[in-house]
């Protein structure tokens, strides 16, 4: 057994196109789009030897490895490890890294926490909140999108709505980037990352504790199942840590890659602008169009097929969602961003039984920032570049100088 960044080389059938391709060069994961292209150009599937594994990005192949499972398991690893033959740099995640029948007990839990009621609870503050987020950033005039909005109205509620009592947008920014990083190879961004795990994990352990939360959150929720021999107490602080490792992160840059695509396409936000009910479209076509997480792995748990493709058992499969949510066999004029669109079944939020347990609140929270946009900005002017920020799994902006002009 030949071992590639901790996972198994398997055998490939002869017939798969064979790319020399980096996945996560720095030029890559900054512009992905001529590599999504080429990716899905070149078949159904392709093996990349650097990394030794099978990549995906048509939306039907994409869709089904995806989703299926059984045959396609997330419990050794979402990232290139192999769990079976490699120990990861931390306890695996008991939602984002496990199968049923454990992920069922898990998911349970984090469910009931996240419900629909428990949500929409929270409209209300989450609106006034934005509300003022955007009086505030029409008042500065010019500011970064990223650090001033779609940064700061997250970490704003949602911590707070777990429960937490001390937070640091910086650390929990941190800690999503540091978690996401770890999924790829080992480079020297991976590195650099794993490097403020001394900093960053220590303090997320002790704010995610039971006595450090405050009551009626989400986290206080998880440790009643605790109490009612659903879960461990190690199991529950697990599951609130996964809230903010998930939930902080991929808001954060679904939010701003929204206001990127407004930005660029003003007669979409005229669109906004006239219907704010739109608020929620927009967001899913941005999340369709820009993919905040551009790819996540899974293992071959047999030998099997897809699409008339053999697959051994074994195989590490890179699930290049952002290629997938691209797809002109699926998206009619897909390279376009069209909040009118309504992208039912876009593979932004994961699909099946690993689909996002946090989308709904992700949604909340878009809605409420995007619909007072909508209410009070006249128009978005982008000042010079934005600066795409580099991420193993994330799709992030790194940076990106905004007017917002008053209506």
């Amino acid at each position: 057994m030949q071992l590639v960044e901790d996972h198994i080389r398997t055998l490939i059938a002869a017939d798969i196109p064979i790319w020399d391709v980096d996945p996560y060069a720095t030029e890559v994961l900054q512009t992905p789009e001529p590599y999504y292209t080429e990716l899905r150009e070149k078949g159904a599937f392709v093996y990349i030897p650097r990394y030794a594994l099978l990549a995906c990005g048509r939306y039907d192949e994409t869709r089904e490895v995806f989703s299926d499972w059984e045959r396609f398991v997330s419990s050794r690893g979402v990232g290139l490890a192999d769990f079976h033959v490699a120990k990861p740099w931390r306890a695996p995640s008991i939602v984002l890294e496990v199968d049923p029948p454990y992920h069922t007990r898990t998911r349970t839990v984090i469910s009931r926490a996240l419900s629909p009621r428990a949500v929409n609870d929270l409209k209300d503050a989450f609106a006034a909140k934005a509300d003022a987020l955007i009086t505030e950033l029409l008042d500065l005039g010019e500011f970064d999108a990223v650090d001033d909005l779609a940064e700061a109205f997250p970490v704003s509620v949602f911590p707070a709505a777990v429960g937490m009592r001390e937070i640091s947008k910086r650390m929990l920014v941190d800690y999503g980037a540091m978690a996401f990083n770890a999924l790829g190879p080992e480079n020297e961004r991976r590195s650099k990352w794993l490097e403020k795990a001394s900093e960053i994990v220590p303090w997320i352990m002790e704010q995610c504790k039971r006595e450090s939360l405050s009551p009626g959150g989400f986290g206080a929720t998880i440790y009643a199942a605790a109490d009612a021999d659903e879960l461990t107490e190690e199991e529950a602080g697990m599951l609130v840590r996964s809230l903010l490792s998930a939930g902080i992160d991929t808001t954060v840059t679904g939010i701003g890659n929204t206001i990127w695509c407004l930005g660029r396409n003003p007669e979409q936000f005229e669109k906004l602008k006239r219907d704010p009910k739109l608020a929620r479209p927009a967001f899913e076509e941005a999340l369709r169009y820009t993919s905040p997480v551009h790819s996540f792995c899974r293992t071959a748990s047999v030998d099997t097929t897809v699409g008339g493709v053999p697959i051994s058992r074994d195989t590490k499969i890179l699930c290049v969602l952002g290629a997938a949510n691209l797809d002109e066999r699926k998206w009619l004029n897909a390279d376009r961003f069209d909040i009118e669109r309504r992208p039912t079944g876009h593979l932004a939020f994961g699909v099946g039984i690993h689909g996002c347990v946090g989308q709904i609140v992700a949604r909340a929270e878009a809605e409420a920032i995007l619909t007072a946009i909508a209410q009070k900005v006249y128009s978005i002017d982008i000042i010079g570049e934005p600066v795409w920020r580099p991420n193993h799994a994330i799709h992030a902006l790194d940076s990106m100088r905004v007017r917002f002009n008053r209506r």
